[in-house]
């Protein structure tokens, strides 16, 4: 995951700053839990108990929205995420740290949003874009372990490319089609499968 610099979201500044912030999270809190494929602007001012106005405020139009709301959650979520990593000083619980890290912050989310999300061009970017930085930030991780003589010396560039590859897959729905599971379950799955293959002995991780 990695924090996007995109300007999305309500203004922090002037009169009704505070108004527009609570009722950006409050659209977070719907869209993530219930999808925004069947919802109109009608319908989310109706849920939101605002007018269409109000929420043409906060971005120009459904499909701004939507993506506002997809970079506002994946950039608290790799806030969370680092502040995780930051927690943990060997290797391996660290790299355990960020995997589950990942998995809790996908975990609230609906299966819903994420099928709407694999459905919306712009929000499927957003996501593939901090599938790649995780999956980027996962091989340093791996090159710090092998460093620091905690992994195996195993081949660092096809580990990544096969962790990243499982990653996209979990990212374009053919993990959760061929298994079943749920995007936050792919990736408490893959922390195990991946701690238990660089290990050198005995797992680390907690």
């Amino acid at each position: 995951m990695i924090e996007t610099s995109d300007k999305v979201g309500p203004k922090q500044t002037g009169r009704g700053a505070a108004r527009r912030s609570e009722l950006f999270e409050s659209l977070v809190a719907l869209l993530t839990q219930e999808g925004f494929a069947h919802l109109t602007l009608d319908d989310l001012a109706a849920r939101l108990h605002c007018s269409k106005r109000t929420l043409y405020g906060l971005a120009g139009s459904k499909e701004q929205l939507v993506r506002a709301v997809v970079v506002h959650f994946f950039r608290h979520a790799t806030v969370r995420v680092e502040a995780a990593l930051a927690a943990e000083t060997g290797t391996a619980d660290r790299l355990a740290a960020y995997l589950r890290a990942v998995a809790a912050e996908l975990a609230p989310l609906s299966p819903r949003f994420f099928e709407d999300v694999a459905g919306f061009e712009p929000a499927a970017e957003v996501y593939s874009r901090n599938t790649r930085a995780a999956a980027h930030r996962v091989e340093q991780l791996i090159e710090e372990g092998v460093a620091a003589g905690e992994f195996r010396d195993v081949h660092i560039a096809f580990a990544a490319d096969v962790i990243a590859s499982v990653m996209v897959r979990i990212q374009q729905r053919q993990v959760a089609a061929a298994t079943g599971l749920a995007d936050a379950e792919a990736y408490a799955h893959l922390a195990e499968l991946l701690l238990h293959g660089l290990s050198r002995g005995e797992v680390a991780a907690r």
